[in-house]
């Protein structure tokens, strides 16, 4: 992402392009990044802090993963794949438009640098997935670190409001 067309926060940096927005949320987990595969990868890990799901490990692998209780689940396929290193598959199902996720982990010398980034359409309710993302991140964290939590509504109210607060100051 170019710096001029970026919106930063402390939780996130957002960027319009023509075909919706990109947005981006990095968290330092730790915990070395086969590990951090694993909590994106595996079913046991992912029910801890996202949903239940599967992933089909290879390029076109199906990605199912049931949002129960907040929404539409994922019913897509992978995109890209590199073990360890960078998933992208869509954060959509059936034949809505592809919003792509690309998970990238990057060792560090105490751990991982997790970067997710989302693209989103011109439709969607930017803040609110950025924040929904931010506060399943914030459930990552803590599932990494052997204290996992429920939904943290909290943060998701108050990173909401942080991010639209943000996109409404650069569209005045």
């Amino acid at each position: 992402m170019s710096d001029a067309a970026v919106i930063r926060t402390e939780r996130a940096a957002f960027e319009q392009q023509t075909d919706g927005w990109k947005v981006m949320l990095e968290r330092e987990l730790e915990t070395a990044p086969a590990q951090a595969w694993a909590w994106l990868t595996d079913p046991d890990h992912l029910r801890q802090w996202l949903a239940p799901g599967e992933l089909d490990l290879k390029p076109g692998g199906r990605v199912r993963i049931e949002f129960e209780m907040s929404g539409e689940p994922i019913d897509s396929h992978i995109i890209e794949l590199e073990p360890e290193r960078h998933l992208t598959y869509s954060w959509s199902n059936g034949d809505a438009p592809r919003r792509p996720l690309r998970w990238d982990l990057e060792p560090t010398g105490g751990g991982t640098r997790l970067t997710l980034t989302i693209g989103l359409l011109p439709e969607d309710q930017i803040a609110i997935s950025a924040a929904g993302w931010d506060a399943h991140l914030q459930m990552l964290e803590a599932a990494v670190a052997g204290v996992p939590i429920s939904f943290p509504v909290a943060r998701f109210k108050e990173s909401r409001g942080q991010f639209e607060e943000a996109l409404s100051d650069s569209v005045s």
